[in-house]
């Protein structure tokens, strides 16, 4: 995929936890009609990795093309293991550094 981040509207739950395991993160839109927000052209910014925690929210800023910005609220579903994992890189780096 080439990216480190996954932004949708909703996961099928197998989805969504093969990609926390490798270290993707998986977040959706608290309010869906924000995905109509971005263009193609769109530079995208996570705001709040620095306080990730569960059941905490992280923003998403849009900068468009022609400088103007939208700022989403996004979701996710991690546990404090899996926070372990997205800031390893992957669960199995996480496993690597405990042995």
């Amino acid at each position: 995929m080439g990216g480190r981040v996954v932004i949708t509207r909703s996961f099928a739950r197998i989805h969504e936890t093969n990609l926390k395991k490798q270290g993707v993160l998986a977040l959706t839109f608290a309010d869906p009609a924000d995905y109509d927000e971005i263009r193609e052209d769109d530079r995208i910014s996570i705001r709040g990795l620095m306080d990730f925690a569960p059941e905490k929210h992280l923003a998403m800023v849009i900068t468009h093309a022609d400088g103007t910005t939208h700022t989403a609220k996004l979701n996710h579903s991690y546990s404090p293991i899996q926070i372990e994992w997205f800031k390893a890189g992957s669960a199995l780096n996480v496993i690597a550094q405990s042995e």
